[in-house]
């Protein structure tokens, strides 16, 4: 593979193969970003799961304590009071049947969808649709809430979704370079923290077994974990 000479640059000197602390990572990563534009942090985790059994998927959302840094478009469907405050609490649209027929025509200019309990008559149809955007709300992923004004503030706040892709891998947008250190390593520390706390009962052996940390145009450094 041919790599850029800004990728050369920024792997110079460094050991790839080597298991790096998080701080550590965290510090290489910030010092060789060039680049003019704000890279998104990414941490990458390999686990030890099988992903076609159910009781062994991962999935669920994660309040960062720094946030990801990031701008986060969220939708709700809701109505009455519901939809007022979600509408108060940030949502960029709000709607019922009406919201889901655009999303039906092909609109998806969002990163978020939350709904009420009660709209999911009118969400469940959206499958198919939201379902392989990764956007379909799910009372597991916290976006199917009675309270869907929390839920809108929370995601737009730095709440994130995550859940395995079908290797067992989990991708995770974790800050931005324009973070401080201590505020990435924080964030780092506790996406793996909380991973680690919802192993599946059935999981075998070990559990985590690769954690890597990127930036956007940057390499890719093995964490300590």
């Amino acid at each position: 593979m041919i790599r850029s000479k800004r990728y050369r640059e920024a792997v110079k000197d460094l050991d790839l193969a080597k298991s790096y602390a998080i701080a550590e990572a965290v510090h290489l990563l910030r010092e060789r970003s060039k680049v003019k534009f704000d890279e998104s942090f990414e941490l990458a985790i390999k686990l030890n799961i099988d992903p076609k059994q159910a009781d062994q998927m991962v999935r669920g959302t994660f309040a960062l304590p720094k946030g990801t840094g990031r701008k986060v478009r969220v939708v709700a469907f809701a109505e009455g009071q519901a939809a007022e405050d979600a509408k108060a609490a940030g949502a960029m649209e709000v709607g019922g049947e009406e919201l889901a027929k655009k999303v039906e025509g092909g609109w998806a200019d969002f990163d978020v969808a939350v709904a009420h309990p009660q709209m999911m008559r009118v969400v469940g149809k959206l499958g198919r649709i939201l379902g392989p955007q990764g956007k379909m709300p799910s009372p597991k992923s916290g976006t199917v809430t009675p309270d869907v004004a929390k839920a809108v503030r929370e995601f737009i706040g730095g709440k994130i979704e995550f859940r395995n892709d079908q290797y067992g891998n989990l991708h995770i947008l974790v800050g931005k370079r324009s973070f401080t250190e201590n505020d990435l390593v924080e964030n780092v520390r506790a996406m793996l923290d909380h991973i680690q706390s919802i192993r599946p009962q059935t999981v075998k052996g070990t559990y985590m077994t690769k954690a890597v940390l990127s930036t956007t145009m940057g390499p890719g450094l093995r964490l300590t974990v």
